[in-house]
């Protein structure tokens, strides 16, 4: 098939949109003979026709309709690129690619998208990764943003924009059954403790805080996710170390508990982009004046900076 000419797409999506194709060749200053061409060039390239004539006007004919959605996607993008390129301009519907750490507590996530989700020009993909494929994948353009729990350093060659947005202190989460039981953090050499992933600024805090303390807790297992470590956490009788943001809805079922509050064991939360010349009219929000409202509006519950 030979390629396609835009040109030719662009005259019939401009008599499809129309509808007559005398007030349309005025419109583009050609003669009709030359707009009928056109379209004529267009059909025999695509090999189908795209118009069906009914007394004197023109119809769509099925494999026409199927032209015309194409039509439509590739000329509002040409509208929306000219738009950028030329004033900077948002388009009427963005989509927005953000790359979410596997490790991160999906529930800060869902604080922070929450708002975006109410928002009517903007449409979001969700693509959860490690951090260094996702970065990858930002270098490169298939993502506007990460969020991840782990600050990155900027490059000579990749200029990262790496902005903490919040932190939330790790708390000793158990069964609410266990409540009535528990005293104070020497119990955590008592119970067998699950504890986030040895990477885990969580984890390193804690850690020094036992030292601090001088106690040695029962290590159950270390889970990386923090996802897994929710469920690991509903579905054992241990303690485990975390964010309460991580199981608070569950705390609000009442089947966690939040124990005791660990000040030195923090998460902290980044938003990560690239700097660009033109740069995502909403990360833009996001990273600078926004990010308060964003989070003070969700349901997050997390420490503000």
């Amino acid at each position: 098939m030979p390629r396609l000419n835009y040109h030719h797409l662009y005259y019939f999506w401009r008599v499809a949109k129309g509808g007559n194709l005398t007030r349309v060749a005025s419109e583009l200053h050609v003669s009709q003979s030359a707009l009928s061409m056109q379209i004529k060039q267009l059909e025999e390239s695509l090999q189908q026709t795209l118009f069906e004539r009914r007394g004197r006007k023109l119809h769509l004919t099925e494999s026409g309709h199927i032209a015309l959605s194409y039509a439509e996607q590739i000329f509002e993008k040409g509208e929306e690129l000219s738009a950028l390129m030329r004033d900077n301009q948002a388009a009427p519907w963005q989509t927005l690619r953000i790359g979410v750490v596997a490790t991160l507590s999906r529930n800060f996530v869902d604080g922070l998208i929450g708002p975006l989700l109410r928002r009517t020009d903007v449409a979001l993909s969700l693509r959860s990764g490690g951090l260094d494929g996702l970065l990858n994948e930002l270098a490169e353009h298939q993502l506007d943003m990460v969020l991840s729990n782990v600050p990155v350093n900027a490059e000579q060659k990749l200029p990262w924009r790496c902005q903490r947005i919040a932190q939330q202190a790790a708390s000793i989460i158990g069964h609410a059954e266990l409540e009535k039981h528990y005293g104070d953090y020497r119990d955590l050499a008592r119970y067998p403790v699950l504890v986030p992933g040895p990477s885990s600024d969580v984890r390193t805090g804690f850690e020094l805080q036992c030292e601090q303390w001088g106690i040695r807790p029962q290590i159950k297992a270390e889970v990386d996710d923090m996802a897994m470590l929710r469920l690991v956490a509903r579905d054992s009788q241990a303690l485990a170390i975390m964010p309460a943001v991580v199981v608070k809805d569950e705390i609000a079922r009442g089947e966690l508990v939040e124990l005791d509050v660990l000040p030195n064991a923090i998460e902290n939360f980044y938003a990560i982009s690239i700097r660009r010349q033109f740069e995502h009219p909403v990360i833009r929000d996001l990273m600078t004046h926004d990010i308060d409202a964003i989070l003070k509006s969700s349901q997050y519950t997390g420490i503000r900076l």
